[in-house]
Order: C-alpha cells, then structure tokens, then sequence
C-alpha cells in the first residue's frame, strides 16, 4: 500500500506566498512612483550608491548593483554586517538599506550608530517596521513575507528597483510584461538531474545576484551546504570539487556575459558534474546540460523570467530531502541577534 505524505506546513507557507508574487510585484511598481523618483533624484545628485543588506535582501542588491552600474552609478552592494564592521564612507553617497521585515539586527544597530541619514532610504515590505518609520521607504505590496525562505519578498523588492530604474530613465516595459505572462517552465528534468547531488553550487556574471538567492533558499530548505560562486571565481580554483555528486546551477542571459557561461557549462560538462542552466540567452543549449529555456531576456526581465522557476526548483529540491522541508530548526524568519 502506498500512503501519500501530505505536503509540509511550511512549504505550504511558502505556496502561498508564491502563488501572490506576481500581483504583488506589479502592484510595488506602480504604487512607489513617487518615493522612487525621490530615491532616482538623490542617486542622480550623488552618481555614487551603496546598497546594504543581509541574507536574501544582499542577494537582490547583488543582483541590481550591475543595473545601477550601467546607468552610469558607481555602485556597490556590501552586507550590513560588514558595513557595520569595516565601513566605507558614505559621505556623498545615496544609501538604500534593505529589510524585508524591517527589523533585523543589523538593521537596528546600523541606524543607531550613524548619525547622517540625508541620503538614506529604505526598501522593505512592511512600512511600519523600525526602518519603515526610520527613513523614507519604497514599501512592497503585500505586507511581510510569513514562510521562511524568501521568495514573494525577493520577487517584491526587485519590483521596487524597477520602480527606482525606471525613474532613472530605464525602460520597464519587458520586465513588467514577464511579470503579468511568466513562462510555465517544468523543472523535473532539472530535479531529476539533481537527484543524487550532496551539495549544489550556483553561479553566474550578470545573473550572480540570483544565483546567490538560490543557493540561500537550497542552503535553508534542505539544510545541505549549497552556495554560490561568481562564474570567474568558480573557474579560479573551486572546479577541483566537480565529479558527479557536485550539482553545478548556472545562469546565462542576453547579454555579453552569455558566452563565457557557455564556456563555463562546457567545462562542467567535461567533469561530470551534473549541470541545470537557466537560459534566457537566446543562444544552443550546451550537450550534456538540462536547459531550461525562456525567452531571450536581460537585466530585470530576465530575473522576472527565471527567478520564480528557480524558487520551484528549489522548493522541489528541498521537499526531497527533508521531511520538514520550510520549517527552520535553527533560525527565524527575523534575524533579531548578531
């Protein structure tokens, strides 16, 4: 007899979440035009942006500081935690903090031991949290994020950019229209592929911010250590670790960094390693690989595109190995200790 195990609380948390990220999105865009116009105005005054975060909230500034970088912005994405242990000055800088809860440790502490907040503003999904009533914010649509691993959260803040690039001249329209028809792309070839890994490795180059979201969600989901590596530093060295329990996850979009994750899936390929590739280049698959193809996309399109696709990977990943998948053990939603 075969009895069917009903799907974890937790991942039912996250469903949910899940199932309202593209309205949510939307609605983020269009209901923070004015407080990104303001946050566009002081990054245009300054030409000069950091973007400070912990966990998933890192990631997604990772993921965006290539986009500020192409309108010409000397940006930079660093962990509040680091910020807090080895500053940079921030003078003549705009500085956006991300929490989606607003309250995190470091977030508290932060705002605490500065003084000159002119240039500060925040992005978060709860506006009446410590740094909703702090700075000026860009406040996500849907309020905080319940289940554990971020996925409506991340898809949220990366509509407030788009909200903040859009005021800075960058043209929305792709990246919205992904958000209103996304692509129902199955992973179970993926998730086959993946079957026999001990561990997962992301990477890319311009996709790198989403790679590193992935590997946090895999790491916190399934409790194995996955992690992320920029497509060059996985090729300086780390290639040692390939063989075929080492799943290998990459990215490629339409852009001038597509061939040299070809090269890179090549190489993988060559060593055994299992290999998933989330293609929005446009460009062959690469033999050997488990593609999931979507439509030739960049910069805030293409982590529309890929992103939730990613997320169910993940999800699925996770719910294979742990009976108790999206319930945390050692953690909380809200970091409140350092």
């Amino acid at each position: 007899m075969t009895v069917e195990r009903s799907r974890p609380a937790g991942l039912v948390a996250i469903d949910r979440e899940m199932a309202r990220q593209y309205t949510d999105a939307l609605a983020s865009f269009k209901n923070n035009g004015d407080a990104a116009a303001k946050v566009a105005a002081s990054i245009r005054k300054n030409d000069r942006l950091i973007l400070l975060g912990m966990g998933a909230s890192h990631a997604v500034a990772r993921a965006v500081e290539p986009l500020y970088r192409a309108h010409g912005i000397d940006a930079i994405a660093l962990p509040l935690s680091e910020q807090l242990g080895q500053p940079l000055p921030l003078a003549g800088r705009t500085v956006l903090v991300t929490s989606q809860s607003g309250e995190s440790a470091e977030v508290v502490r932060w705002f605490s031991e500065t003084r000159e907040h002119a240039d500060t503003f925040g992005l978060t999904l709860e506006g009446a949290s410590f740094l909703g009533r702090t700075v000026p914010c860009l406040v996500g649509a849907g309020g905080t994020e319940l289940a554990f691993a971020a996925t409506r959260s991340l898809t949220v803040t990366f509509a407030l950019h788009l909200a903040i690039l859009a005021a800075l001249g960058e043209d929305p329209a792709a990246a919205l229209a992904t958000l209103r028809s996304p692509e129902p792309v199955a992973i179970d070839a993926a998730l086959t592929a993946l079957s026999g890994v001990a561990t997962v490795v992301t990477s890319g180059r311009s996709l790198q911010g989403v790679a590193e979201a992935l590997a946090l969600g895999l790491t916190e989901l399934s409790r194995l250590p996955c992690y992320s590596l920029e497509g060059g530093q996985l090729r300086h060295g780390p290639m040692e670790m390939l063989g075929p329990k080492i799943g290998i996850v990459l990215f490629r979009a339409n852009d001038t960094t597509a061939d040299l994750v070809t090269a890179m899936a090549v190489s993988v390929v060559e060593a055994g390693a299992p290999l998933i590739v989330f293609d929005a280049s446009g460009k062959p698959p690469v033999a050997g690989a488990v593609t999931l193809t979507f439509q030739p996309a960049a910069g805030l399109a293409a982590v529309f595109a890929i992103l939730p696709v990613a997320q169910r990977l993940m999800i699925a990943f996770a719910d294979a190995r742990v009976d108790n998948a999206g319930t945390p053990v050692r953690t909380t939603k809200i970091t409140r200790s350092e």
